[in-house]
């Protein structure tokens, strides 16, 4: 990133970054990495390709950097769920700071890759429901963090690929046993 955008993107985000509520991600394994670290690759990432597509780039950058903004781990509360933890951080991201509508749905709508996973594979994450409308971004902003975080996510995992893979193969062969009939 150069000088300039680096400069910009502090710019939007500087208030988040200093938070004392959003500093507490660091302390969150996310990943295989901290929530932190996690949600600052995707928000530098949306800010490139929302450069790159003429996107909002305030909206990008923040909704980026907020889009896993909850406490705790996905396992500690049910509002952290895979399925429900984007709405948390939505309710949170308004709550503890100003974002507009546009990067709150951009929030809330990060998952949509996960949606899709679960429609094919209805096995995964039986007890969580969640529909393809609900969860399909309605913006350009939107379809940015949903694609950053699937990209930095993949990267992030790469290291657990083998194990990843594996476990995919038994879910599969699970499914085939299971729903035969």
């Amino acid at each position: 990133m150069t000088k300039r955008l680096k400069c910009e993107f502090d710019e939007y985000v500087c208030d988040i970054l200093n938070n004392e509520y959003f500093l507490e991600t660091k302390k969150d394994l996310h990943h295989g990495t901290s929530k932190y670290e996690h949600s600052l690759r995707v928000a530098k990432l949306s800010f490139r390709l929302g450069k790159y597509l003429k996107a909002d780039l305030r909206s990008v950058a923040r909704a980026g950097l907020l889009h896993d903004f909850f406490f705790g781990t996905r396992k500690e509360n049910p509002e952290n769920s895979y399925l429900k933890h984007p709405v948390t951080a939505s309710n949170n991201a308004k709550k503890y700071f100003n974002v507009t509508e546009k990067e709150a749905e951009a929030i809330k709508t990060h998952m949509f890759h996960h949606v899709l996973i679960k429609k094919i594979f209805p096995f995964i994450n039986r007890h969580e429901k969640a529909t393809i409308k609900e969860f399909k971004p309605k913006s350009k902003e939107g379809w940015i963090i949903c694609l950053s975080d699937l990209l930095v996510s993949l990267m992030e995992c790469e290291r657990f690929q083998f194990t990843y893979t594996f476990n995919v193969a038994v879910l599969l062969v699970f499914n085939i046993i299971l729903f035969k009939n």
